[in-house]
């Protein structure tokens, strides 16, 4: 395959596999979605609660998304939605100790559903994916501000 054909495979490939880690994910825990999952690591990255907005630039989703998403969340007990301190028009997501303790005692599952997707990847095939990946993050989060579109400065998660 040329170039542009890999470019194109590799394209398509990436809303494919997307699809399919939605649906294993998914299985991987009747209690929490991949969505929710990405939403919850996410939380982790900033330093203090994150305003939903920020969380959904982030990630990528809609605010709207990203509402529902923490709302659900909220329900379930996992975050916990509180008004800002200076501003209350901000909403911040914060994650509880249930959260807190349900993902440390699924970590050696997780690590165990890590190496099963990464099954035949050595040291190097996962450096250069990472830089790969990296890249495209890269040359996205470019086009996405010469159109305009909001995006989150910051490494993939």
């Amino acid at each position: 395959m040329d170039e542009l054909g890999q470019k194109a495979y590799i394209f398509g490939t990436i809303f494919t596999l997307s699809n399919k880690l939605q649906v294993i994910g998914d299985e991987f825990d009747e209690n929490i979605t991949t969505k929710q999952w990405l939403f919850i690591v996410s939380v982790t990255t900033f330093e203090k609660p994150p305003m939903i907005s920020e969380l959904a630039n982030f990630i990528g989703y809609s605010r709207q998304n990203a509402k529902r998403i923490a709302v659900a969340l909220q329900k379930s007990g996992y975050v916990k939605i509180s008004k800002d301190e200076n501003d209350t028009r901000i909403l911040r997501i914060e994650l509880t100790p249930k959260c807190i303790g349900y993902f440390k005692k699924r970590g050696g599952r997780e690590i165990e559903f890590l190496e099963k997707i990464f099954a035949g990847f050595d040291a190097g095939l996962t450096r250069n994916l990472y830089k790969g990946l990296s890249r495209l993050d890269l040359n996205i989060k470019e086009i996405m501000k010469l159109r305009g579109s909001t995006v989150q400065e910051g490494d993939l998660i």
